[in-house]
């Protein structure tokens, strides 16, 4: 089976909540975002043994292209996987998986976010190769839900039903990202999961689930199997939207696999405190910073550059050349914002 696995590496995010230090053209996934190797070749190098780099398939868009291939060497060009436009990771995996059939009429896919924080990579790898195993088998589509270690807000949750196969759980229902009393509940309650947004499916199975659920592109994805050359012109009309709201929330073939392990999807610059070790008075500094009666601080400079605080709580400073963000740690979602209003004052330089 292993010949027949692709890893589909999901590196087409613009992460703006990651700005000023992530931009269109230099997104969060190729930065050392709260570690020492850029996000996405840290997710390659998760892989290990598991999948060789022929195999591994990264999706991202056309005007990233430059910059992802730069941290990725070992993958061959053609295994760049490139979306016209950006729509959402239902249709960016139906792209993957169109890519994977082309090359393999059995492909199973393993589909990873490229821009998440998880150790130990072994214990990863063990479970990715029980899901494919199961997947392949069952023609299920296996979602990997973390053991939540404390009533987080920012994630999603999984709730988890009847065990369909030792380790395995029918999937009773998605949760939205709840509010810290319904977090806590969660937590007390046990049975609960954070969404990790990792995947291990058919590649077939999952176009049948969008031709279910999604029929408007999985008709497009039928063609674009019949003619790759239309990709430019059929892509851009597939509809925008999540593979969690598109199909896993409507399918009846949903599993989850629960894991133990230490995962943070880093979704802004407060996920630092998590990533990053920090002083006696809880500031966590990527960089130099000078702290004078300052708590609570995420700051990250470049070599060379000093961030002093005075007095100050519970921030978030980062700097760059041409920019330099300040804001409120418990606000640090809030960052994409700043790169909308960017684009509507025609700053594109700078977003």
């Amino acid at each position: 089976m292993n010949e027949r696995v692709f890893a589909v590496l999901l590196a087409g995010g613009a992460g703006t909540r990651f700005w000023p230090l992530s931009r269109r053209s230099r997104p969060k996934q190729v930065l050392p975002v709260g570690g020492e190797a850029p996000m996405v070749r840290a997710t390659l190098a998760r892989l290990g043994d598991l999948v060789p780099p022929e195999r591994v398939l990264v999706v991202t868009g056309e005007d990233q292209a430059a910059a992802v291939a730069g941290v990725l060497p070992e993958i061959p060009p053609e295994n760049l996987v490139l979306e016209p436009a950006p729509r959402n990771t239902a249709p960016c995996i139906g792209l993957a998986a169109v890519e994977a059939l082309g090359r393999e009429p059995d492909a199973v896919l393993l589909c990873l976010p490229a821009d998440h924080v998880m150790r130990p990579a072994a214990g990863f790898r063990e479970a990715a190769a029980r899901a494919l195993a199961r997947a392949d088998g069952a023609g299920t589509l296996v979602t990997f839900g973390i053991e939540p270690t404390r009533p987080a807000t920012g994630y999603g949750y999984i709730r988890r039903g009847e065990e369909t196969a030792p380790g395995f759980f029918r999937v009773e229902e998605f949760r939205e990202k709840p509010a810290r009393e319904r977090a806590e509940e969660y937590l007390a309650a046990g049975g609960y999961l954070w969404n990790s947004g990792m995947f291990a499916w058919r590649a077939d199975v999952f176009l049948e689930e969008t031709d279910r659920y999604m029929p408007e592109n999985g008709a497009r994805f039928a063609l674009l199997r019949e003619d790759p050359s239309r990709r430019a012109d059929l892509f851009p009309r597939m509809e925008p939207r999540s593979v969690d709201y598109g199909i896993l929330e409507r399918t009846d073939r949903a599993e989850v696999l629960p894991l133990a392990l230490r995962w943070d999807d880093v979704g802004s610059f407060a996920a630092l405190a998590r990533l990053v070790p920090g002083d006696e008075a809880g500031n966590h500094a990527t960089g130099e910073l000078l702290a004078l009666d300052a708590h609570g601080l995420v700051t990250v400079a470049p070599e060379g550059h000093l961030v002093a605080a005075l007095g100050v709580d519970d921030l978030v400073v980062v700097v760059t050349p041409d920019a330099t963000l300040v804001c409120p740690r418990d606000r640090a979602e809030e960052v994409k914002s700043l790169v909308a209003g960017l684009r509507r004052a025609g700053r594109e330089d700078l977003a």
